[in-house]
């Protein structure tokens, strides 16, 4: 069996591909990869289709023995990339030897890192999906050290590319457009016009894949009391009681009681998979569709 052993787990990497969408009303989210432009393009280099399973990095990367050759590429969150000590190309399809170890370092701008292996991580899927949900605890186990991972045969040649068309991580500040509703008529025209787009909100370091955390000034409510719980979608910007947005990721709960006061629109989310802590966001209020739900 093509497999890869792990040799260094990493702070937190998790086995995704494209997720599970469509069962919201069992209460299971999306998940999958929350940087998907990255993963796509991953697969992609090392000749997969795009639902094929990869490794998201978090920050820190992680390291795999190879048990038999096979083509990676490392995507994501920009980092340095060895092959049994020596640097190989990121952003690229590279032959890793059986038995050398792939050496996936830590992310020197961004957060998240997309590692693809030729025919795929292939555990077994849960709901049609490898993918790791860390709010439902589906999917396979975060990686840990020592854990052989089965990989699938090979779907064809690398694509190759002379340059990968990725946008890279937020380096200014995070700018999102958000489509307000449905709740936006709890939040006084201040909050709206004044405190949302103002730009003094920031990344906080409680952020993971379930949701993208604020700090900075609180949005003020037009209206007290309680909601009863109703869906919630991907992107969507939940306000808790402390005033403080965040906005909804792959693994979000697929209900809530606090107000939505907007939703960001699907393309916009994977800047928002790649941006630390302390990262500076600006929401900008649209009016339209905010994409797709799950």
């Amino acid at each position: 069996m093509r497999s890869v052993t792990v040799v260094r787990a990493g702070a937190l990497t998790t086995v995704q591909d494209l997720g599970r969408p469509g069962h919201a009303h069992l209460g299971v989210p999306r998940s999958g990869a929350l940087d998907e432009p990255a993963h796509r393009i991953a697969n992609r280099l090392v000749g997969n289709p795009a639902h094929c399973a990869t490794l998201e990095t978090t920050v820190g990367g992680c390291a795999v023995r190879a048990g038999a050759a096979v083509t990676v590429a490392v995507t994501g969150a920009p980092c340095p990339v060895l092959v049994d000590g020596r640097p190989v190309a990121w952003g690229a399809a590279v032959r890793v030897p059986a038995g050398a170890v792939l050496d996936v370092g830590a992310a020197s701008a961004g957060v998240r890192s997309y590692v693809a292996f030729a025919g795929g991580v292939a555990v077994e899927p849960v709901l049609g999906s490898r993918s790791r949900d860390l709010l439902s605890g589906l999917g396979p186990e975060p990686l840990a050290d020592g854990v052989a991972l089965p990989l699938g045969d090979p779907c064809g040649p690398s694509a190759g590319a002379d340059a990968v068309p990725w946008p890279g991580p937020p380096v200014g500040g995070l700018v999102l457009p958000v489509v307000l509703g449905p709740r936006h008529d709890w939040f006084t025209p201040e909050a709206l016009s004044v405190t949302l787009p103002g730009g003094g909100f920031r990344v906080s370091a409680a952020s993971n894949r379930i949701g993208l955390r604020t700090e900075g000034p609180a949005l003020a409510r037009a209206r007290t009391g309680e909601l009863p719980s109703e869906g919630m979608v991907l992107g969507a910007v939940q306000v808790p009681p402390d005033g403080h947005p965040v906005v909804f990721l792959a693994d979000h709960p697929t209900t809530g009681g606090y107000p939505v006061v907007g939703v960001v629109p699907g393309p916009a989310l994977a800047a928002v998979a790649q941006a630390r802590p302390g990262t500076p966001v600006r929401f900008v209020p649209t009016r339209g569709r905010a994409g797709r739900a799950g």
